[in-house]
């Protein structure tokens, strides 16, 4: 009687981790598309923006779908063509950053900030946030010769940037005066996530995971510590002053209405 021969543990681990990350992206990019789509459905955004905005969006949404297309190239055994797509990322992230970096003082000056969180704070955190985004980014593309790390890495960088998508989808009044964090635990549930798959899948938890789960806290905790001295909020009044952005303000608040 023939039986079928049992896959070896190797590419037991292989498949379930590549299903993991497969899905989990997905998901990812679902929810941040999602959180700008409904805030654009909702009236809360507009295309009517300076130009930064648009750029900022296809720069950074062209990293996720990027991102997207590399996992799944590699959960179908694709890995050349993962591999040539990373070379974009090189040049990829810096343009992130300094986009990042023009949108949220750009962002200070025309709206003030999101109300949900202080002028000086949403400087702060933002800019950690994106060195965060860094840390692990370029970690990963270092360490692409060794693929256990590097995917976690990259994850992990992927995370990060999602945030302002996934948040957009969270009762964010409800979460004052303590958003920010709020936000930070409910993405942090993709890391722990990998986690749990780790556990399962290979009996263990990559050390990978920590660097995926804290520097992104971390971060955001050194601008809420630093944005709590009141080093910043001079100097945010300062750039805001005659603008739209100064006109909100400076603290948290919750706009009329909500």
């Amino acid at each position: 009687m023939a039986t079928a021969a049992t896959p070896p543990d190797g590419t037991r681990t292989a498949s379930g981790e590549h299903r993991f990350f497969l899905i989990a992206t997905w998901l990812l990019a679902l929810l941040t598309v999602g959180g700008f789509a409904m805030n654009l459905a909702a009236g809360r955004s507009s295309f009517d923006v300076p130009l930064v905005y648009h750029l900022h969006a296809f720069v950074f949404m062209g990293f996720i779908a990027l991102y997207l297309a590399q996992v799944t190239l590699a959960a179908r055994g694709h890995l050349a063509l993962h591999r040539r797509l990373g070379l974009v990322a090189v040049a990829w992230i810096p343009l992130m950053l300094a986009l990042g970096t023009w949108l949220t003082f750009e962002t200070l000056r025309v709206i003030g900030g999101p109300p949900f969180f202080g002028q000086s704070e949403f400087l702060l955190v933002n800019l950690f946030h994106l060195g965060a985004f860094a840390v692990l980014a370029f970690a990963a593309l270092r360490m692409r010769k060794r693929p256990d790390w590097h995917k976690r890495l990259m994850f992990g960088a992927i995370v990060t940037v999602s945030l302002p998508g996934v948040a957009r989808l969270l009762p964010l009044p409800l979460l004052l005066p303590h958003v920010f964090p709020a936000m930070f635990a409910v993405i942090s549930l993709f890391p722990l996530a990998g986690m749990v798959m780790d556990w399962r899948v290979n009996r263990r938890v990559h050390p990978a995971w920590w660097w995926a789960l804290l520097v992104p806290v971390a971060a955001m905790a050194l601008g809420e510590v630093i944005d709590a001295q009141g080093y910043a909020t001079e100097w945010v009044a300062g750039h805001v002053a005659g603008t739209p952005g100064g006109e909100r303000p400076p603290g948290a608040f919750l706009p009329p209405g909500m």
